[in-house]
């Protein structure tokens, strides 16, 4: 019996080359030889993104984009977060077990919090609860904001998920899941949720960089190269990558900008182009100009063949419908029967 593997990304935007890198080509591997669903978050884009005429057409635009990267319906479970009502179910249930603390505590909600209220920290200790307290009443901290970690729980819990592949920024989730599901289990003496861990995909975990210089590549930072950008966007995107004076010496250490580019370059390019700019970094023959060429031509070749399948697969509602009614089906089935087992040693039964 295959192991299950779960993954959900917020409908907040189109996907870049950091997501395909680092999640979205692996998953299409990863499909072949796990029981694998892939679903798009749209309950948890809610919590910072609840404007209704974006919301459905960033999910359908996040589907399309999965499917032209080579996500197959047939092979994994691809389904959208609201279309599973059993979801928020237990997500109310659960959180009957999860304390307030534990989740003001959580760096995410605190990092969350202070940008919705435009608190300024430096210190991660500061008391988050003073500070919402005390902020003026115009601005808010949405309770689905403080709730993030449970409903992030529920979507791995109900469908009794075995791996989760998550980044740093979400290991303290996934600590709380498994925290959440022995505190059920021993609670209520079942041995009903798997406690589930982080799936390794073997090597380094890859970080793809932004194109400003630092950091990595994420849609709040600006700095993102999309799946689906023109040919023409791109590689302006590229060619105004930031860069510095170039090096002054040979065998120079790079900069961080400079070294955001190579890192792209290695992700992208043939080895032997890699070695070309990194001699030509070394003996200070290197014109970023030539590097920033090449580099925007080898993202290109990555790109355009799932901006093509892209454009199509959007344009069409009635197999995007079909894919999406497929996967809530088979999402819906193993929800439903989890869902019923929490109610029965809830002791939440019906009558009739």
């Amino acid at each position: 019996m295959k192991e299950v593997v779960l993954s959900g990304i917020r409908s907040t935007g189109n996907l870049h080359l950091g997501n395909y890198f680092g999640a979205l080509s692996k998953f299409v591997r990863m499909q072949n030889d796990y029981d694998c669903l892939f679903f798009i978050a749209d309950l948890h884009a809610l919590t910072t993104h609840p404007d209704p005429k974006s919301l459905h057409g960033n999910v359908k635009d996040i589907i399309a984009e999965y499917l032209a990267a080579g996500l197959d319906p047939e092979k994994a479970t691809i389904f959208v977060q609201s279309d599973v009502p059993e979801i928020p179910e237990l997500y109310l249930l659960l959180n009957m077990h999860v304390g307030i603390g534990e989740l003001m505590r959580t760096a995410s909600f605190k990092d969350k919090a202070r940008k919705a209220l435009g608190i300024k920290s430096d210190n991660d200790n500061d008391d988050i609860e003073k500070e919402i307290i005390g902020t003026d009443s115009n601005k808010r901290v949405n309770a689905g904001l403080l709730t993030y970690p449970t409903l992030m729980a529920v979507d791995i819990l109900i469908q009794k998920a075995h791996k989760v592949p998550v980044g740093k920024d979400q290991e303290q989730h996934l600590e709380l899941t498994r925290r959440f599901a022995r505190r059920f289990n021993s609670f209520y003496g079942v041995d009903l949720f798997p406690e589930p861990t982080n799936f390794d995909f073997g090597g380094a975990p890859v970080k793809v960089p932004g194109l400003d210089g630092s950091g990595k590549m994420g849609k709040s930072e600006g700095n993102c190269i999309y799946l689906a950008d023109e040919e023409k966007v791109l590689r302006k995107k590229v060619m105004r990558a930031v860069t510095d004076e170039g090096p002054q010496a040979p065998n120079s250490p790079m900069a961080q900008p400079v070294q955001n580019l190579f890192t792209l370059l290695e992700l992208t390019s043939t080895p032997d182009v890699v070695k070309h700019f990194t001699d030509a970094y070394a003996d200070c023959s290197i014109r970023y100009g030539d590097l920033k060429k090449q580099l925007a031509e080898d993202i290109l070749k990555i790109t355009l063949p799932i901006r093509e399948r892209y454009l199509e697969i959007r344009d069409n509602d009635e197999y995007i419908a079909r894919v999406v009614k497929q996967g809530a089906e088979r999402a819906r089935e193993r929800a439903a029967k989890t869902l019923a087992e929490v109610r029965d040693v809830m002791g939440i039964k019906r009558f009739w």
